[in-house]
């Protein structure tokens, strides 16, 4: 009972949100939405609850070390700032902070949630009656085919050129609807992509093995280079959507473009750089625990 009022408390308080952010929007902290989201704020709040719930459940032997749980709780949080706040309202109006809005989706905070390795936590934390859907041949498949050697650096590299071409991201821009679903592409594809590349197991359990992942991350890395050189180098405006919504911001619509380019370009390299480091790092870990087994 306990935890169906915990679940009551929830809608309660997604509720309040609703209404304050409707009838005061000018008055509220910037911490706060701007213009609330029903399906942000559940995927939030249930994540962080679950997570919670599921530290609970488990004992304290079976808890991931400090800085996963921290490293997850950033990602989840890192989410709800750039997709609940006022940041949106800026990524709305200025091309840079678009681009900065979904390296944090598509890299900084899916890296992070990845880094965390919180599955094992969310599942005991899960309601029985939704692991036999998490189970389901359906969602595991594709989770396969998202995460398949192949496909992953495609659909990683793909996306961020998709939602980027000039005729679609005008329409995107101008599409409440199709803004979101491509934010919610962009958050769970940065996150499936991030977890198969971190996975501190070896192969098996995980998808692949460690040179697999520094293969991945050196192939998504020149389209992801390319794409931000294009863009900060430009000398014409690709997207002018931004001239047409109103930019918010003093600031020409080249040096925009030019900004988020460059975000494109050098946080994308960082965090490839910082994969790779944590790859190699948890092969060489595998192996010494591999050699202190076999010498026992």
């Amino acid at each position: 009972m306990r935890g169906w009022a915990w679940y009551g408390a929830l809608l309660a308080l997604g509720a309040a949100l609703y209404v304050v952010c409707r009838l005061f929007p000018a008055d509220l902290p910037v911490w706060l939405p701007w213009e609330f989201s029903w399906p942000i704020f559940l995927a939030t709040a249930l994540s962080l609850g679950w997570f919670v719930r599921g530290l609970r459940r488990l004992p304290k032997s079976d808890h991931p070390p400090l800085w996963r749980s921290i490293s997850f709780v950033l990602g989840v949080v890192s989410f709800w700032i750039v997709l609940q706040t006022r940041i949106d309202y800026y990524a709305q109006h200025m091309f840079f902070v678009h681009r900065a809005a979904h390296f944090v989706l598509h890299h900084f905070g899916a890296f992070f949630v990845a880094l965390g390795m919180s599955g094992p936590v969310l599942w005991a934390g899960l309601p029985d009656f939704l692991k036999p859907l998490v189970r389901s041949r359906p969602v595991q498949g594709t989770l396969a085919v998202v995460q398949h050697p192949v496909m992953a650096p495609f659909l990683f590299v793909g996306l961020l050129y998709f939602w980027l071409i000039p005729q679609i991201h005008t329409r995107v821009m101008l599409d409440a609807n199709l803004y979101e679903l491509m934010n919610w592409t962009m958050a769970i594809n940065g996150v499936m992509f991030w977890s198969l590349i971190l996975d501190s197991r070896p192969k098996p359990p995980a998808r692949l093995s460690h040179l697999g992942r520094a293969a991945l991350i050196l192939v998504i890395e020149l389209p992801q280079m390319v794409l931000g050189a294009i863009l900060s180098l430009s000398e014409h405006d690709i997207y002018p959507v931004y001239t047409i919504c109103g930019r918010v911001l003093d600031m020409t619509a080249l040096n925009d473009q030019h900004y988020g380019g460059l975000i494109i370009w050098l946080p994308g390299t960082l965090t490839s750089f910082a994969a790779m480091i944590v790859v190699l790092v948890t092969m060489r870990l595998n192996e010494e625990k591999a050699e202190h087994e076999a010498a026992a």
